[in-house]
């Protein structure tokens, strides 16, 4: 007779919907964060009033930025906000999205804001790649053409719009022609710059600046992903691919005048054709649109993202490398000069995911998860020395970065591609407060409800009540959205050895962090895996 699990119980009985998932913790408050979350996300899924220009969508509740931010933003609220809101709001997403397509302007210029007072066109401000977030959306939601026709042609006069206003040196790369542009408050990167254009012109300069319009790398890697799924979606639509692979090529070309051989980094290239010797977040935003290769990436955590003396804080990831004399200190502020931006933090999964550094990512959450857990509020900067809370508070994108961490290191993600992630982490101590220790998560898909209950021993999957799966702590099992297991992959610095249980049947592993084990049945099929990049001083 088997013993009922007071974790699992306790997520049975939960009240507290998100979507299709619900969430249980024991041994600390990241239960009652999470629950915090759910009810002030709530709170920023508002109507923005007013409709578009023609009035339809008045009253249709979007998403909005939150804390002091009231409205959308396309840089975070239309694209990495509701990439992850799509997870548990799908019809939210959605009309987030359209409602930018909606405000669009006659000569093609997106706005960068919407808000009740109307639609903004003072500047770019573009950091996640649309195009993807509007692809991801398509995939999760049903496939829906009618959308995805709509937003396709959205963008593609957005960046005919982009090609002809922001790139006075037809290389096909995006410059900077303010600071909001790249959203970079505070940051050196743009000392001596105005913060907006000239009478809120998103086509013109300050032409007294001297130094602008800078080359932008951040702005051209994200164009370059853009058209790499514009190509995806044209193809989906029935159109040729063809020029829009040769835009992104055109894209990445224009990339390589900012890089620097010795320092491995971009930086801008001023209107005088020198670097903009600035090390700041901007690397971690052009390596989160896929322009580089594996073994890059892994140089760049090595050199960069897990360096202490530079982005690697007891609280990661920094706005500015901590080894620059100009790093600003007031995490009270809205600043992109040093402190930890929430915003850089949902869009690190992406990244640190997609060139396969999930143990990488799991241990440079850990005390990000543990400071949230206990905070009382969500704010947009925090300390990256003692993972205090900074400016403002309610503010989406850490909202939504506490409901995707929880789900991707400890509970079942669904993927757009159409897998399933079971994740066997639980929260570490990394400082003297609790956190949790046992977790349950649940998530219903396509009818299905699936549980997994994670302790510092194992972890345990449910199929409507039914175990499935039992593996050791620090894997991930990668399914179908039946449940159907195909792969383990290792999530902890050093290998995980144990007993699975699957369907049945037992056999052993041994898997080291970041590899992937491909699976039929219970027979190992397949083993690859870029290796851990350990912190280093």
């Amino acid at each position: 007779m088997s013993h009922p699990n007071p974790v699992l119980e306790r997520l049975r009985a939960s009240s507290v919907r998100l979507g299709e998932a619900r969430f249980a913790a024991v041994g600390g408050p990241l239960e009652a964060a999470w629950q915090q979350a759910v009810d002030e996300l709530a709170r920023c899924i508002v109507p923005l009033g007013g409709g578009d220009r023609d009035g339809a969508g008045a009253g249709v509740p979007v998403l909005n930025e939150g804390g002091v931010y009231l409205g959308s933003w396309m840089e975070s609220t239309a694209t990495i906000n509701a990439e992850v809101l799509d997870r548990f709001d799908p019809a939210v997403t959605r009309a987030t999205h359209l409602q930018f397509a909606a405000h669009q302007r006659a000569d093609g210029l997106l706005p960068y804001k919407l808000t009740a007072e109307g639609a903004g066109y003072a500047q770019i401000q573009m950091v996640t790649p649309f195009a993807r977030s509007v692809w991801h959306h398509y995939l999760v939601d049903g496939r829906d053409r009618e959308y995805l026709t709509t937003m396709y042609d959205a963008l593609a006069r957005h960046d005919a719009w982009l090609a002809e206003h922001r790139d006075t040196r037809g290389t096909g790369g995006v410059e900077a022609f303010c600071t909001f542009d790249t959203g970079h408050d505070r940051s050196p990167r743009f000392w001596g710059v105005p913060d907006q254009t000239p009478g809120g012109d998103a086509a013109a300069f300050d032409p007294e600046s001297g130094v602008l319009p800078f080359l932008a790398p951040d702005l051209t890697a994200n164009v370059a992903c853009q058209r790499a799924y514009l190509a995806l979606i044209a193809e989906e639509l029935g159109d040729d691919p063809g020029p829009w692979r040769a835009k992104a090529a055109a894209s990445l070309a224009a990339l390589e005048a900012c890089f620097d051989e010795a320092d491995g980094c971009w930086y801008d290239v001023d209107a005088a054709g020198r670097h903009v010797r600035v090390q700041s977040d901007v690397l971690l935003r052009v390596l989160g649109s896929e322009v580089v290769g594996s073994e890059f990436f892994a140089a760049s955590l090595e050199r960069y993202l897990l360096n202490s003396r530079k982005f690697f804080s007891a609280y990661p990831f920094t706005s500015l490398a901590l080894d620059d004399p100009r790093f600003d200190h007031d995490f009270r502020a809205n600043s992109w000069g040093g402190p930890v931006n929430f915003l850089t933090l949902i869009r690190a999964p992406h990244a640190f995911e997609h060139y396969g550094h999930v143990a990488e990512l799991a241990f440079s959450l850990m005390p990000v998860v543990a400071a949230v857990a206990r905070m009382g509020r969500f704010p947009q900067v925090m300390s990256p020395w003692t993972g205090e809370p900074g400016y403002t508070e309610q503010y989406s994108p850490a909202i939504l970065w506490l409901l995707d961490t929880v789900e991707r290191l400890f509970g079942i993600l669904p993927r757009p591609d159409g897998e399933l992630w079971f994740s066997g982490l639980v929260p570490r101590r990394v400082d003297h407060h609790d956190v949790a220790d046992d977790l349950a998560y649940e998530r219903t898909v396509d009818g299905v409800r699936f549980e997994l209950v994670n302790t510092r021993a194992e972890a345990v999957a449910y199929r409507d009540g039914e175990e499935f799966l039992r593996m050791p702590h620090g894997l991930r099992a990668i399914a179908d959205r039946t449940g159907h297991v195909t792969a383990l992959v290792g999530m902890t610095a050093q290998p995980v050895t144990g007993s699975v249980r699957l369907a049945g049947a037992e056999f052993t592993v041994e898997i080291a962090g970041n590899e992937r084990v491909e699976l039929d049945g219970t027979r190992v099929v397949r083993r690859a895996g870029p290796g851990v990049v350990l912190p280093r001083a």
